[in-house]
């Protein structure tokens, strides 16, 4: 076993020390990584009541957590970017001053660990030994959250040997719920009234307090992955984005890379995995949420997928919506707030058409169709790892990277967007990702329909003040020659005709709107430029076999000067939000596309 002093890395054996000297845990694990651990984890948790073993034979190797009711999600309102000034942070970040905040955690943190065994979860973002790769401790006094950063991440031992003497994300976690001398546990330990996820750029630090929620306590997700890792990205010249990545293959056998960027409820993971209703177009998975990309010698830009796991939403997941992500939770899985049938497998709405009888909900309770409530938590989650996907690209840990040759950006818009356009250039797609905003559903708070600006789908997760990320985004497409950026794409999926159904088909069907995407890439498709952008022309989209409604797709490529004056006008307003921190280049994309449309 592994030994604080027996330590190489003399800055992590330090921290390590203070730790426990501040949390005061009953014993410290090193995690390596190893299936006996998981397992011995596993065993720990479900005699606990935190796991119930699911059954064997359908979904082997695989548990249900149900968590407190009262952590069931990530908390925007008590996340915190601890920036040295409230500038730094900017307007769409919860800024507090980091000295004060450092003390607050500190007293919350003070002998939080007594009773619990600190785990200290040395993991990759991304393939080992990758140039765009980093590495993270997270100390946790959780094994839930150990096993899925199991899933989630490279995570154990050889992570140390890369890491030698080297730079590090430091990651604090606790439950915040502290054992006295023979008291028993609770199932899911937390703290909801103390929570707080505050991260520390420029220490390059996240102090993770009260919640056991994935997204919450897995730090290596969107704390490291997005709100450290974009300003990393900033200070040292790279891209940390919250995008899929995907490899299109068409019939000739030749495949193009593509990373595209939605807000929630917008279909990312289904995009991700789809199957391909076109014969011999293929599509296959790099990752389905988050993209690393960095500038290769050659000009052309590479990205990773720093994740091995994912953390798909269930409710909507179904062998008709995702069935390659049915097979990847089929074994090796953890369920969170997902219902439990009679025969301990887990169901959650909208997974089959016909609802099983006599579940038992994510609360415990007896469930039946007539209850006011769900069965599954809206938010209810599988952890599934990666390499169990069936269409996981053949270079999805390629430590080089995958050269992405185009870029989208999508929402949910039931009038306005057009179903596809390509922007004229960099910058003009630049300012495409800035307008990304979407429709508000029944499972967000707020008005159903009202628009939600969402600039780059990165709202809750830039980690610092996103005018200056408009401005790194502009500064990125000066680091190659204009023929090597990826070309940039908005799509949108959800327009509506006048019967207010969706006109376009979706899910299997994107596929045809990828093919144009390649085809542009490759010189052949045919587009027509308008104020907006560039349009795929009727002609120049394959609809063979494809029963549209009526003139569908003249209102699916429909651009209406009044309407698209009136996304611009709404652009710049959101855009006063960051003053003298908007770059110049945004509001001059705007005068030219409202010069365009006034003709």
């Amino acid at each position: 076993m592994l030994r604080i002093e027996t330590l190489f890395n003399q800055q992590l054996k330090q921290w390590i020390e203070e730790v426990v000297e501040l949390c005061q845990p009953n014993r410290v694990h090193f995690c390596n990584g190893s299936e006996l651990e998981a397992a011995s984890l596993c065993k720990e948790m479900v005699k606990n009541g935190t796991f119930i073993p699911l059954n064997d034979e359908k979904r082997p190797n695989s548990f249900l957590a149900r968590s407190n009711p009262k952590d069931v999600a990530r908390v925007e309102d008590r996340t915190f970017i601890c920036s040295k000034t409230k500038e730094e942070a900017g307007p769409t970040n919860h800024w507090a001053d980091p000295n004060e905040m450092k003390e607050t955690l500190t007293k919350l943190f003070r002998g939080c660990m007594r009773g619990r065994t600190l785990y200290v979860i040395p993991y990759s973002m991304g393939p080992l030994g990758s140039s765009i790769s980093h590495i993270g401790i997270e100390i946790t006094d959780s094994p839930y959250i150990v096993v899925n950063m199991r899933i989630m991440t490279r995570m154990g031992e050889d992570v140390l040997a890369i890491l030698e003497d080297g730079p590090f994300i430091k990651g604090l976690h606790s439950v915040g719920s502290p054992l006295k001398i023979g008291e028993k546990d609770v199932p899911w330990p937390c703290r909801p009234e103390e929570t707080r996820i505050v991260h520390f750029p420029e220490e390059r630090s996240i102090w993770s307090f009260g919640s056991g929620y994935g997204g919450n306590a897995l730090l290596g997700k969107k704390c490291f992955a997005l709100r450290i890792a974009s300003r990393m990205g900033r200070d040292d010249g790279w891209m940390a984005e919250h995008m899929l990545i995907l490899g299109l293959t068409n019939p000739e056998g030749r495949k193009k890379y593509i990373a595209a960027a939605f807000p929630s409820a917008c279909g990312k993971t289904n995009l991700a995995m789809m199957q391909s209703v076109l014969p011999g177009w293929s599509i296959e998975t790099v990752g389905d949420d988050i993209a690393w990309m960095k500038f290769a010698d050659n000009g052309r830009l590479y990205a990773i997928n720093p994740e091995s796991g994912f953390f798909g939403v269930a409710p909507g997941t179904s062998e008709e919506s995702n069935p390659n992500a049915m097979v990847t939770c089929s074994r090796n899985s953890i369920f969170t707030n997902v219902a439990l049938t009679p025969d301990q497998d887990i169901w959650w709405e909208g997974m089959t058409k016909e609802t099983p009888p006599l579940l038992t909900n994510w609360l415990g309770q007896k469930w039946s169709p007539d209850s006011p409530n769900p069965a599954a938590h809206p938010n209810s989650r599988f952890t599934a790892p990666a390499n169990q996907c069936p269409v996981m690209d053949s270079n999805w840990e390629d430590p080089e990277g995958v050269p992405i040759s185009a870029l989208i950006f999508g929402g949910r818009r039931s009038t306005t967007t057009p179903l596809v356009f390509e922007a004229l250039d960099w910058n003009h797609g630049v300012l495409m990702g800035c307008m990304v905003n979407s429709e508000k559903t029944a499972a967000a708070t707020g008005k159903v329909g009202e628009l939600r600006h969402d600039p780059f789908a990165m709202l809750p997760f830039c980690g610092y003040n996103m005018g200056d990320y408009f401005a790194h985004w502009l500064y990125m497409g000066t680091k190659t020659t204009p023929d090597k950026l990826p070309r940039i794409y908005s799509v949108n999926w959800f327009r509506k005709g006048e019967d207010h159904e969706f006109l376009w088909p979706g899910f299997g069907q994107n596929v045809r709107i990828l093919k144009w995407i390649f085809e542009r890439i490759d010189g052949k498709g045919k587009g027509e430029e308008t104020p907006i952008g560039i349009l795929p022309s009727q002609a120049a989209l394959d609809l063979s076999g494809l029963n549209l409604h009526k003139n569908a797709m003249a209102s699916l490529l429909k651009v209406s000067k009044e309407e698209w004056l009136q996304e611009i006008k709404g652009a710049r307003k959101y855009f006063s939000l960051f003053g003298p921190h908007l770059p110049q280049e945004i509001s001059d994309q705007c005068t030219r596309i409202e010069r365009r449309l006034q003709g």
